[in-house]
C-alpha cells in the first residue's frame, strides 16, 4: 500500500497521521529538477562550471574530464538551489518539532527541573535549551510599562499584606506553603499536614527521631501586679485540684492546668493553659511594688492592725505571669482573667482600703515565637543548632548546657522544667550538625534541678524583646561575610554587632499517668522576627515538621485529651463538633445511597456529633439540628429527656479524680460525697460553697469523665463510636471467650443494642501505631463510671468491660474502660 500525500482522503487521516504527514513533508529537501538534451542520451552536467567558460559533455559511466580545480563563486552559483533547499529544509524540520530539548532525552535522565532551567540538561543541548527559553512576549516586542502603570505597580510586601485582611500568617508561613497543605483556623492561616505520605515517619520521628511543629499562633497573655494578688486571681478561676501552682511560683517550672469562669468551678471549663511565671531577680526574694498609692491616702505610718496588713501587701513583689492558651478561646479567657482580677482587687480594696494594687492585663500575642520539637533526638538537635553566649556566669547552667548532649530523652527530667538562656544567631554556624552522643566514654550522669536562677532570661523584658523585633544582620549580610572564609563551610566568628537573643526552653511531656506510650521534648520560646533565621537550623539535620494533624496525633498516641476534641461540656468543643457535622453531612448527601451507610437501618441515634445531652438524660439544647438528636423517643425508653432545668453538663477532670470518685462512693449517696469534695476543693481555693439550693443528684446527673478504651481482642474504633453497657453475663462470657464476639466466630453479626444500653461515646478513636491495636478516648457519665466500677468489682475483675460500635457497623467488640487521668 502506497504511502498518502498530502491532498489525498485528508479528511480521512486521522490527526496522528496528518502529523506525521507533516513532519515528513517538513523534512523532505526539494531537488532541482533536470535538464535533459534533445534527442540524446547525455546530460550537461552542473560540474562543468568548476573548470571555466568551456563545457565538457560526461556520461554518466564516466569518471573523465573532471577539473583539477574549483572556482567557488561559480559552484557556489551553480549549487544555489541545493543550498536554498538545504537551508529551508533545516527552518522547517526545527519548526515542526513539538518536542523540547529536555524531552527529548530518555526517560532515566529526565527532570522537571530541567524544563526551566538550563543547567539541568546536558552540556551539548543548553544551547538549544538555551534558545528555547527566551521569552517570547513582551521581552521581543520590547513594551515597558508605562510611567503611569509603574506608579500603580504594588510591592510584593503590599501585596502579601493584602492577602492577610482576614487571617494571620506566622513569619514560617511562606516555608510551610511549599511543603504543606494549609487552611483557615481560628483566625490563622495554619498547616495542616505534609503534601508527601508522612503519618507513619511522623510517629517515628515523634518515637525515635525529632519532629517540630510551629506553634506561635497559640494565644498569650501577661498579668503584672503583685504577687499575691495574681495568686489570687489564678486561684478563683483555674482548677482546684493542680497542686503545682505554689512550686511554679519561683518561675523553675511551668503549671499545665484547666481554666474556668472565675468562681465556676467544677462547671464553665473554658481550656487547659500553661502558666509561666517570671522567676524574681538573682538575690532578690521581696521586691518592694511601684504601684503608687491610693488617692487621699496618709503618707504617714499608721499602727495597728491595718498597717500590719498593708505594709505586708505593699512588701509583695511585683511579678508577671504568663498564660498560654489555644488562639480560638482567646477572648473567653482574657475575660476570664479580667472578671477574676475585678473580683480580687474589690474584695481586696474592701479588706483594706488603703491599699492600692493594681493588676495589668496585656495581649502577647505576636510577641514571641513558639517551636515545639518532640522526639528523643530533639535535645540534640537542639545543642547542634544552637550556641550559647560565653559570658553566662551561672554555674547552674554552666552544667546544664554541656550535659544537653549526652540526655537520651527529656522524660529524664524535671517535668515543666524551665531553662533561660541567650544565644548566638543560629544562621552564623549553618549548616548546623546535631550533637553525638559519646557512648563510649563513660561521664558521670549530671542532675539537673529546677532553680529560679537556672530560668532567667531577658525575653520577659518588652523592651529588649522589642529590639530583636528584626534582625540586625540579613541573609545577603551573613552570606557576604561567609563568602570571605578561607575555608568553605567553617562558621562563622560572632562579632559584637551580631545579634544575641533571649530565649526559654520548657521542658515538655505528652503521658498518661501509668502509662509507657508518653512523648517528650521541649517548647523553645524566643522573641518575634526570629521565626525563619531559626527554622532551617532546627530543620537542616533531619528533623520533620508537623502540623495539625501530627501534634494531634502525639497527644493520641500519648493517650492525653486534645483540645477541643476530647472536651465535651465546653463552648468550642460544640462549635468545632458542629462544623465538622456540616461538613460530614453535606459529604454523606453527595455520596450515592448505595454507597453511603444508613444509619437509620443501623440503628445510629446521632451520627454526626455526640448527644450528651440525650446520655445524661438533659433537655436538648434549642439550637441543636433535629436531625442530630432524634426526639422521637419511646416513652418506655429508660433514657427519656429529663426536664428538671437545674441540671448542667460538666466534665470532671483533674489528677484527684480517680480519689474523688472512690471517696463518694463510701457515702451512701454518690451524689452527696461528690458535692462534699468539691466544695472542700473550692473552699481550698478561697471560693465559697456552690449554691446550698443545688441537689447532690443534679451534681452527679451532669457528670461527665474522660476515660481511655482499649480493645480486649481486635477492632479498631473511630470516631463518634457509640459505647454500650454489658450485664454480667456477657461480661463472664467476655472473660471466658477472651474479648471473642460474634464476628469473630465467622457468625452472622447481631443486631444493634437498644439505645437505653448507650453510655457514652468515643471522641478519638483509631489504630494506635505505639500500642498496635486499638485504642480510643472518650467519656462516660460519672453515674455509669460508679456503676461499672462496682460490676467489676462482682467479677472479679480489676478494669470494666464495656461494648463499642463504629456508628456505621453493626459489629460490636469488647474494651477495657479505664479512667483518664489529666
Amino acid at each position: 500500500m502506497g504511502s498518502k500525500r498530502k491532498g489525498d482522503d485528508a479528511e480521512e487521516m486521522t490527526s496522528r497521521e496528518r502529523k506525521k504527514l507533516k513532519v515528513a513533508g517538513a523534512r523532505t529537501i526539494a531537488v532541482q529538477p533536470s535538464v535533459s538534451t534533445s534527442g540524446s542520451g547525455a546530460v550537461q552536467s552542473s560540474g562543468n562550471a568548476l573548470a571555466g567558460p568551456s563545457s565538457t559533455t560526461v556520461r554518466f559511466d564516466s569518471m573523465q574530464g573532471l577539473p583539477a580545480s574549483i572556482d567557488v563563486e561559480r559552484f557556489t552559483e551553480a549549487r544555489a538551489y541545493e543550498i536554498d533547499a538545504m537551508q529551508k529544509a533545516i527552518k522547517t524540520a526545527g519548526e515542526s518539532v513539538t518536542h523540547r530539548v529536555w524531552q527529548t532525552l530518555p526517560r532515566h535522565l529526565r527532570r522537571r527541573a530541567a524544563s526551566h532551567d538550563v543547567r539541568r540538561v546536558p552540556l551539548r543541548l543548553r544551547d538549544k535549551a538555551r534558545a528555547e527559553m527566551v521569552p517570547v512576549t513582551r521581552r521581543i516586542l520590547k513594551r515597558g510599562r508605562s510611567k503611569q502603570g509603574k506608579t500603580k505597580q504594588v510591592s510584593r510586601t503590599e501585596s502579601l499584606l493584602k492577602r492577610q485582611r482576614d487571617k494571620t500568617w506566622l513569619e514560617t508561613h511562606i516555608w510551610h506553603a511549599k511543603r504543606m497543605k494549609m487552611e483557615n483556623m481560628w483566625g490563622y492561616r495554619l498547616a495542616v499536614t505534609p503534601t508527601e505520605k508522612s503519618f507513619r515517619p511522623s510517629h517515628r520521628a515523634s518515637m525515635h527521631g525529632s519532629i517540630l511543629h510551629d506553634s506561635s499562633y497559640h494565644s498569650l497573655i501577661e498579668l503584672k501586679g503583685p504577687e499575691n494578688i495574681l495568686r489570687s486571681v489564678l486561684d478563683l478561676c483555674c482548677d482546684p485540684q493542680c497542686t503545682g501552682m505554689k512550686r511554679s511560683m519561683s518561675g523553675a517550672r511551668v503549671l499545665e492546668t484547666d481554666l474556668y469562669k472565675p468562681g465556676s468551678y467544677p462547671f464553665d471549663l473554658i481550656a487547659p493553659v500553661t502558666i509561666m511565671w517570671q522567676p524574681l531577680p538573682v538575690g532578690n526574694t521581696s521586691a518592694p511594688t511601684n504601684a503608687p498609692p491610693a488617692e487621699g491616702s496618709s503618707k504617714r505610718r499608721r499602727k495597728g492592725k491595718n498597717n500590719v496588713l498593708a505594709n505586708t501587701t505593699q512588701q509583695s513583689p511585683t511579678r508577671a505571669v504568663w498564660v498560654r492558651s489555644h488562639p480560638a478561646v482567646f477572648d473567653d479567657i482574657f475575660a476570664a482573667l479580667q472578671g477574676s482580677a475585678s473580683l480580687v482587687l474589690d474584695a481586696e480594696k474592701q479588706r483594706h482600703k488603703d491599699v492600692y494594687a493594681e493588676v495589668k492585663i496585656a495581649d502577647l500575642r505576636g510577641s514571641v515565637n513558639t517551636f515545639e520539637i518532640m522526639g528523643p533526638k530533639s535535645s540534640q538537635v537542639i545543642k547542634g543548632a544552637l550556641s550559647s553566649v560565653v559570658d553566662d556566669d551561672r554555674q547552674e547552667f554552666k552544667k546544664f548546657w554541656p550535659s544537653l548532649t549526652d540526655l537520651q530523652t527529656t522524660a529524664s527530667l524535671p517535668r515543666g522544667i524551665v531553662i533561660g538562656m541567650k544565644v548566638l544567631d543560629p544562621r552564623l554556624k549553618f549548616p548546623p550538625k546535631n550533637a553525638k552522643v559519646k557512648t563510649d566514654v563513660q561521664r558521670p550522669a549530671v542532675m539537673t534541678f529546677p532553680a529560679a536562677i537556672l530560668a532567667q532570661s531577658e525575653i520577659w523584658d518588652e523592651e529588649k524583646r522589642s529590639v530583636l523585633k528584626k534582625p540586625t544582620y540579613k541573609k545577603k549580610d551573613l552570606d557576604a561575610r561567609r563568602s570571605k572564609n578561607l575555608v568553605p563551610g567553617t562558621p562563622l566568628n560572632p562579632i559584637r554587632q551580631d545579634d544575641r537573643i533571649p530565649l526559654l526552653l520548657i521542658q515538655r511531656s505528652l503521658e498518661s499517668p501509668n502509662s509507657i506510650h508518653g512523648i517528650h521534648g521541649w517548647t523553645l520560646v524566643f522573641p518575634a522576627g526570629w521565626g525563619m533565621p531559626f527554622l532551617p537550623s532546627l530543620i537542616h539535620t533531619g528533623t520533620r515538621v508537623g502540623g495539625q494533624r501530627e501534634r494531634s496525633t502525639q497527644a493520641f498516641e500519648a493517650g492525653t485529651a486534645y483540645f477541643p476534641r476530647d472536651f465535651p461540656c465546653t463552648e468550642f468543643y460544640d462549635k468545632f463538633w458542629d462544623e465538622l457535622a456540616l461538613k460530614e453531612k453535606a459529604k454523606w448527601n453527595r455520596t450515592p445511597p448505595a454507597k453511603r451507610a444508613n444509619y437509620k437501618k443501623l440503628g445510629t441515634r446521632s451520627p454526626w456529633r455526640a448527644d450528651w445531652e440525650v446520655v445524661l438524660g438533659l433537655p436538648v439544647a434549642p439550637g441543636v439540628d433535629a436531625n442530630l438528636v432524634p426526639a422521637q423517643r419511646e416513652p418506655q425508653d429508660a433514657m427519656e429527656v429529663d426536664k428538671v432545668p437545674t441540671v448542667r453538663p460538666w466534665v470532671f477532670r483533674g489528677p484527684e479524680v480517680p480519689t474523688i470518685l472512690e471517696k463518694a462512693t463510701e457515702m451512701f449517696s454518690n451524689g452527696a460525697g461528690l458535692l462534699t469534695e468539691i466544695n472542700r476543693l473550692r473552699t481550698k481555693r478561697g471560693m465559697d460553697v456552690l449554691d446550698p439550693g443545688y441537689r447532690p443528684e443534679d451534681l452527679l446527673k451532669g457528670a461527665l469523665v474522660m476515660v481511655r478504651l482499649k480493645m480486649v481482642s481486635r477492632g479498631a474504633p473511630n470516631d463518634l463510636a457509640i459505647i454500650y453497657r454489658v450485664n454480667d453475663v456477657e461480661v463472664k462470657k467476655i472473660i471466658q471467650d477472651n474479648g471473642k464476639t460474634r464476628a469473630d466466630a465467622n457468625e452472622p453479626p447481631e443486631a444493634a443494642p437498644p439505645h437505653t444500653s448507650i453510655i457514652g461515646y468515643v471522641t478519638t478513636g483509631n489504630m494506635s501505631l505505639s500500642r498496635g491495636e486499638g485504642f480510643a478516648i472518650g467519656a462516660v457519665p460519672v453515674s455509669v463510671q460508679l456503676e461499672l466500677q462496682q460490676q467489676a468489682r462482682r467479677n472479679g475483675e480489676s478494669r470494666s468491660l464495656v461494648k463499642i460500635r463504629d456508628r456505621a457497623g453493626m459489629v460490636c467488640r469488647a474494651a477495657y474502660l479505664d479512667l483518664l487521668d489529666s
